[in-house]
């Protein structure tokens, strides 16, 4: 009875999260709503036992993905009245994608509930080892090479973030290290006893 009620607790203000997620007008409470949402979510992911699954959404949407959001929304001088203004434009698309997305979901539960090979290619999980731990066995056992794969194509989007970053512009003054291990200290400050009510002139 109480996983019953907590069950609909935490699918109700998921969904409404959702909904006001969307229809918010200020991009800011917009992503408050989406981090109510993923908490949420996480909530249900404990309900059915995926534990790992709920602490990726914690950690990973809530703790970076969402505040990021919110810090670039924040710091970001956006114009939402022109934002606003083409939304009449691509409301033709956006339906035809989320009739797409609609069908896609009903097609997938459809095939869920039939059965047949869908359910034969389930990992199984053993009653004593926890979800994390069949996890993390599944992963380094018979997806190792996927896995590290994946981090791979991370290292390298990760490379090539700091390489952009750290491209030589015009505009910006570079740091000469060199320059700055080899300054004295007699050139690097200058002792002024300047006289009682008279300032320094630099």
């Amino acid at each position: 009875m109480i996983q019953l009620l907590a069950f609909y607790l935490f699918a109700t203000i998921t969904v409404l999260s959702g909904v006001f997620c969307v229809t918010a007008r200020n991009p800011v409470h917009s992503v408050m709503w989406l981090i109510l949402a993923f908490f949420n979510a996480a909530g249900l992911m404990v309900l059915v036992g995926a534990e790992f699954i709920a602490m990726l959404l914690i950690i990973v949407y809530v703790g970076a993905v969402a505040v990021l959001f919110l810090f670039v929304v924040m710091m970001l001088n956006i114009d939402f009245v022109e934002l606003r203004s083409g939304f009449a434009r691509y409301l033709p698309v956006g339906l035809v994608l989320v009739a797409v997305l609609a069908s896609e979901i009903v097609i997938a539960e459809g095939a869920w509930s039939a059965g047949g090979l869908l359910n034969a290619r389930i990992a199984p999980t053993p009653e004593t080892i926890p979800n994390i731990q069949a996890l993390g066995i599944l992963i380094y056992t018979r997806y190792l090479y996927i896995f590290e794969g994946a981090g791979l194509v991370l290292l390298v989007a990760l490379i090539g973030a700091i390489v952009l970053t750290h491209r030589k512009r015009g505009d910006v003054r570079q740091q000469n290290v060199k320059r700055q291990n080899m300054r004295r200290p007699e050139d690097a400050t200058v002792n002024m006893t300047p006289p009682v009510g008279q300032g320094v002139e630099l």
